[in-house]
């Protein structure tokens, strides 16, 4: 399954996804070895594989013929795709999709493969020894397109609303695959409301055609009534409809005004979770079952918003969150780059990467409401903070229509307050830090607002939380306890939402999660503790607790 609904009813397009595939590792004692492999899914599900770092291969045969596209949505972490030996793409990052061309493609079955590395190395800027793991393997869907010479690449709506209604700013993008101009008609559709124009697409180019529909009349997206609407494009020639994309959209709107988050004019309280993409049966590899657990254990909790920590997550996780009404705060991928790490040859190109195919994927999901990006990097430094500049001025000219930020744990030596439209801030009082929330907080919240760029914006708290071994348990409550993170997160999340100015929190985190073994070795069992419920999904005692805090606070507030 790639999407919850279906994206095309012209372009032929089949699912890849299946036990068709066989995998062979580079090195080790199976070296050569084939094994059959579901994808999607982590090499880690192998018995023989649970603690690979290495390289290997997938490969399976497909039948094609002429123009073919082949659609990746997540290769961990890095990914070279052949048909019959022939290379035809190459990228880095396990949490964002790209695809890879043939042309003039043979009648016939053909050989596809992928060779994946997960390894850390001097050229891997962003997946590096870290506090959650990096799973080796074809993690998301893959699917195989059959196209004419031209076909639709992307479609972008950007709702405003206006005096009177709705107005919805589209973009369609469209690829040439030929060496001749073609003429072509473009005919799209917004919520029910149709046009068409004829256009000539230049030879091995690109065309964007853009416009506006105003509505006066139709039903908005928000938390407590997630109204979604459908934006589609064909193109035709002569001889009929030929290709065509299928995309879905909310009209809402997500602005700052002062210190406060407003969707559609009303303002927000944030109750989020921190989230991975994590399970100890499928790894980052989720199917859509345990993602929608995820989200059904949110909502039980009190939740309205998750925070896809630390990188871009599965589609199919957004799907879900737009169908449900869950606010989503995605980031680009880099958790905790020092300033050397951050000046790694190969650091700016592969985050801004990461950048324009976050956005570019996931535009039109009303669930999202902010971009994030480097959390808790090097944003004390001067060079680190010309990192970040560059970051929110791309974000920026990819989308103008949400806000901004990053989630900070350098308290008062953050030097970046005035590039974010939201101050976003790491904070752990009653675990690392021996000091009540309260007093930690609010001397933190007046400093900023003492600061350039910190003023008169939104506040969020972006991380809080307390570690808990399930099943450890001690009337003393000391810390792994599952006492002591109860009392811990009672404390921290009355604070938060007590603290004048504080538009919310996001919990970390929502369920425990496997780090990296390289990275912090006394972390207990090489996990990360602090969920709300283990890795298994299975309650601890702050379950209750955090679930009255939540429940108690609206969503929006008067």
């Amino acid at each position: 399954m790639i999407r919850t609904f279906c994206t095309n009813k012209i372009r032929e397009s089949e699912s890849l996804n299946g036990s068709d595939w066989m995998f062979s590792p580079d090195s080790g004692q199976h070296r050569g070895q084939h094994f059959p492999i579901v994808v999607p899914g982590c090499w880690e599900s192998l018995p023989a594989f649970s603690n690979y770092r290495g390289s290997g291969c997938y490969s399976r045969l497909i039948e094609a013929a002429g123009n073919i596209r082949l659609v990746f949505k997540g290769v961990s972490h890095t990914a070279d795709i052949y048909l019959d030996g022939e290379h035809l793409a190459h990228h880095y990052n396990a949490y964002t999709a790209f695809s890879a061309i043939a042309l003039n493609v043979p009648s016939g079955e053909h050989k596809l493969e992928v060779r994946v590395d997960n390894s850390f190395s001097e050229v891997s800027a962003l997946h590096v020894p870290n506090d959650y793991y990096s799973y080796g393997g074809i993690s998301r869907g893959v699917v195989l397109e059959h196209l004419e010479d031209a076909f639709i690449e992307y479609l972008h709506v950007i709702p405003q609303k206006t005096a009177t209604g709705w107005d919805a700013a589209v973009t369609v993008q469209v690829r040439n695959l030929s060496s001749q101009t073609l003429p072509t008609t473009l005919c799209c559709e917004v919520a029910g409301q149709a046009c068409s124009e004829p256009l000539v697409l230049p030879a091995n180019g690109t065309t964007q055609w853009t416009q506006t529909y105003s509505f006066t009349d139709v039903a908005e997206w928000d938390i407590e009534a997630p109204n979604l609407h459908y934006l589609s494009a064909e193109l035709s020639d002569t001889e009929g409809t030929y290709d065509d994309l299928i995309e879905r959209f909310g009209f809402r709107e997500i602005l700052t005004e002062g210190k406060d988050l407003l969707l559609n004019g009303k303002k927000l309280r944030i109750k989020g979770f921190c989230r991975h993409e994590d399970h100890p049966m499928f790894g980052c590899a989720l199917p859509l079952q345990a993602i929608a657990q995820d989200i059904e254990i949110v909502k039980d909790l009190g939740g309205n918003a998750i925070r896809t920590v630390h990188y871009p997550n599965d589609e199919l996780f957004l799907d879900l969150c737009d169908e449900q009404g869950i606010l989503v705060w995605e980031e680009n991928h880099a958790r905790g780059l020092s300033e050397e790490q951050m000046r790694n040859p190969h650091f700016e190109e592969q985050a801004e990467q990461v950048i324009r195919e976050m956005i570019n994927d996931h535009f039109n999901h009303p669930s999202i409401f902010i971009w994030g990006i480097l959390n808790e990097c090097a944003s004390e430094t001067v060079f680190g903070r010309s990192c970040y500049e560059k970051q929110f001025d791309l974000i920026q000219h990819l989308d103008t229509s949400r806000p901004w930020s990053t989630a900070s744990c350098k308290m008062k030596d953050e030097l970046c307050l005035d590039l974010s439209t939201v101050i976003s801030y790491n904070i752990y009082p009653e675990w690392y830090v021996p000091l009540p929330t309260g007093d930690f907080l609010a001397d933190l919240y007046d400093w900023v607002q003492t600061q350039a760029g910190g003023q008169d914006k939104p506040f969020l708290i972006t991380e809080v939380g307390a570690g808990a071994v399930y099943g450890y348990r001690n009337p003393a409550a000391p810390k792994w306890s599952e006492e002591y993170q109860r009392q811990a997160l009672e404390a921290q999340i009355s604070a938060i939402f007590a603290q004048d100015g504080c538009s919310g929190i996001f919990i970390w985190q929502l369920t425990d999660v496997k780090v990296s073994s390289e990275w912090f070795a006394n972390r207990p069992r090489s996990m990360n503790n602090k969920g709300v419920v283990d890795e298994y999904r299975r309650g601890k005692l702050a379950y209750d607790t955090v679930q009255k805090l939540f429940r108690e606070q609206p969503s929006y507030v008067e």
